[in-house]
């Protein structure tokens, strides 16, 4: 006759992995890696763009703020399944085709040229899985951003001569939402992000030791992803 341990022992070989199995891993947990793509857009903080044409200064033009192009990238993460509610840490590198140049009539001929770089982005995320495979988020924290741009005075004979280059990398913060759904081994996500940049400045080497100024940027996103968990 066996004895209560030999049965405590096959019982426990039972048990045990039966629990396991019960206690299968979050499909929202865990590490994971993803690419990203989509709308970018990055103005000044004025909710209008600029149109001088009642002073005369800009004759009829209109200047548009908006610089707008496709932002790429890729991001990791590693997101806790707690029970209802989803949070994890993530990180961004990002680079945009945003670029805007033109020809303005400034009391003589001027053109410009702005360009967004790349985009770094570290900062957090809460989630709700409102389906057994949907997980519907909002994010937020830290961002820099680069911003190449070009002024040129094209007159030939109107006394000034101004070739001025500057690259700034400005800080900010970002908020967004979203929502990822798993299909088959990875997931799918979509998801909208607002960015406030604080302000680039332009010192007096471009305004001939007169006046410097600062441009507060705010960037509006629409992303789409692909990623996988491991």
């Amino acid at each position: 006759m066996k004895s209560p341990l030999v049965y405590s022992l096959l019982a426990g070989s039972i048990l045990l992995p039966a629990a396991a199995q019960a206690q299968e891993k979050s499909p929202f947990s865990g590490p994971r890696i993803e690419i990203l793509g989509g709308y970018d857009q990055l103005r000044s903080g004025s909710d209008v763009d600029i149109d001088t044409d009642e002073d005369g200064i800009f004759e009829d033009n209109g200047i548009d703020q908006s610089v707008d192009g496709f932002a790429y990238g890729a991001a990791v993460g590693y997101d806790f399944d707690l029970g209802g509610v989803v949070v994890g840490l993530e990180g961004e590198y990002m680079d945009s085709t945003g670029k805007q140049s033109t020809s303005e009539d400034v009391a003589a001929p001027f053109g410009y040229r702005i360009n967004v770089n790349r985009d770094l982005y570290l900062g957090a995320r809460v989630g709700v899985q409102v389906a057994p495979r949907t997980l519907v988020y909002a994010k937020g924290g830290y961002t820099n951003t680069r911003v190449e741009s070009r002024f040129q005075d094209r007159a030939e004979d109107d006394g000034y001569e101004l070739d001025y280059d500057d690259g700034q990398s400005i800080d900010g913060f970002r908020v967004g939402a979203g929502v990822e759904q798993l299909v088959g081994p990875g997931y799918v996500k979509l998801e909208y992000r607002y960015s406030n940049y604080s302000s680039m400045k332009y010192d007096d080497e471009l305004f001939s030791d007169n006046s410097s100024i600062g441009i507060d940027l705010d960037r509006h996103q629409v992303l789409a992803g692909v990623g996988v968990r491991f």
